[in-house]
């Protein structure tokens, strides 16, 4: 463990000059509970202090100040991750980053959105649509900060036509451990200068540099959005039909699967009926384009594909309130399920598309073997699966035990079906050890090495991804 300076009352008294604002400055007398955690990990860890920033410029002077002082210093915006990334191990300066949360620019002729970290992904659809764009990236979590969503290369439903966060960020600002401020991509479409350092920064979770600016991609908006709802008698059928949708000639804006048994959580959740319960599991396809004669010619092959691999049927969602109940329950799982159980967690294994059953069957047989509710859903169209392992009544031991042993099981099948640690939560403090298991060695040496080269002192976010 590197020799971190234990933070003091001359520490903070610099704080304050850089941020005179005191309900800025939260110190443990006065600090909420929800920043020793994120929203599902198993730490809970206070900071020394929590620093409200509202600029870059304060960021770079107390990164100076820590990288002079040897104090280490996490960042965090939301809160909303599940793997442990922005809870301080190490204890130290917080950097909270959330009233950093402006839009700086709208370009209409670059098609681009400039905008701080802390604005919150809920709030950047209707900014940009009012103007007639559109910013594809759809993340689960909508409270989440696009800050949040840049550090963990979020991923969400409409990966399977659009891409990920990565794809739709075009430029950063960010300070490096050591205060410097640096500017990374920009407004250009294409790039060839050198080493991808934006990339680099890009799902690194805070561990290379602070992201304080962003400029995102931004697409026209497409004017009809169309969804189907698709019961199967098995996940299996449904599972299967995917990589035939895939191949077809049609253009999903997103493919997500569901079990019957997980809906019912989300009906119980929300105090509504889901609007169909023909099939133990579901597929929800969205399509998206500019007429409704474009949309429909997409779907209607889709529908009839589906049919014939055995779909029990298939339910057009037309209208913005069939949508919205549709999906709505679709958005509602992850709280659903967590509001089922005392305490959770969870695995975002992404396997190839053909795996997806296997995977799920595997975890099902897990739950008879262990004798432990698991809970999924995910992305049918890219792969990627979620699954819950629950507490219920377990005593401590008996959970620590088998969420170990099942966990242990669970990422060793991943790996066994060509998968990887994670689809999109990224790895935290909580997944280390899978992703260790699961790379080759070299791979993990250059990740230390490029974690060495931008913060050799290891004061940023330390005992996150990888260890120096």
């Amino acid at each position: 463990m590197a020799n971190y300076k234990k933070f003091g009352p001359e520490d903070l008294a610099f704080i304050r000059s850089v941020v005179p604002d005191k309900d800025r400055v939260i110190t443990p007398e006065n600090m909420q509970e929800e920043y020793s955690h994120d929203e599902l990990s198993g730490d809970s860890i206070y900071p020394d202090v929590v620093v409200r920033v509202t600029s870059t410029e304060e960021v770079s002077k107390i990164m100076k100040y820590a990288y002079e002082n040897n104090i280490v210093v996490t960042p965090r915006g939301a809160g909303t991750g599940l793997v442990g990334a922005c809870v301080p191990r190490e204890k130290g300066i917080m950097i909270d980053t959330t009233l950093m949360n402006h839009f700086l620019e709208l370009d209409e002729e670059n098609l681009t959105l400039t905008l701080e970290p802390g604005v919150l992904l809920m709030e950047i659809a209707p900014y940009v649509e009012e103007k007639g764009f559109f910013y594809p990236p759809d993340p689960g979590e909508k409270s989440a900060t696009i800050g949040g969503n840049i550090s963990t290369n979020a991923g969400g439903m409409r990966a399977v036509k659009y891409g990920v966060t990565r794809d739709f960020v075009r430029g950063l600002e960010v300070v490096l451990p050591d205060g410097t401020v640096m500017e990374l991509g920009g407004k250009v479409v294409k790039n060839s200068s050198g080493y991808d350092l934006k990339d680099l920064i890009i799902g690194s979770e805070g561990t290379l540099g602070i992201v304080t600016k962003a400029i995102l991609r931004l697409l026209p908006l497409p004017k009809k959005t169309i969804s189907l709802l698709i019961p199967f008698p098995t996940l299996k059928k449904a599972i299967d039909t995917v990589p035939l949708i895939v191949k077809s000639n049609a253009a999903p804006t997103a493919i997500e699967f569901m079990e019957s048994e997980v809906i019912s959580d989300a009906e119980e959740y929300l105090g509504k009926q889901f609007p169909d319960h023909q099939g133990n599991a579901y597929l929800l396809l969205k399509f998206d384009g500019n007429t409704t004669e474009e949309v429909e010619q997409e779907y209607d092959s889709t529908a009839k594909l589906c049919l014939e691999q055995g779909a029990l049927d298939v339910l057009i969602s037309d209208t913005e309130d069939r949508d919205e109940t549709i999906w709505k329950t679709r958005g509602a799982l992850l709280e659903a399920i967590k509001a089922s159980t005392s305490e959770m967690d969870e695995v975002d294994i992404v396997v190839p598309r053909s795996h997806i059953n296997d995977l799920v069957e595997y975890s099902h047989e897990l739950a008879k073997e262990y004798n432990i509710r698991l809970k999924s859903f995910g992305h049918a169209g890219d792969g990627n699966l979620h699954i819950y392992i629950l507490r219920d009544e377990l005593s401590e031991d008996d959970w620590k035990k088998k969420l170990n042993e099942v966990m242990d099981k669970l990422y060793a099948k991943g790996r066994e079906l060509r998968g990887q640690v994670s689809g999109e939560h990224g790895i935290g403090f909580a997944k280390k050890q899978y992703l260790n298991e699961s790379l080759p060695p070299v791979s993990m040496e250059l990740m230390r090495k490029i974690k060495q080269a931008f913060d050799p002192k290891n004061l940023l976010n330390p005992d996150k991804v990888c260890e120096l």
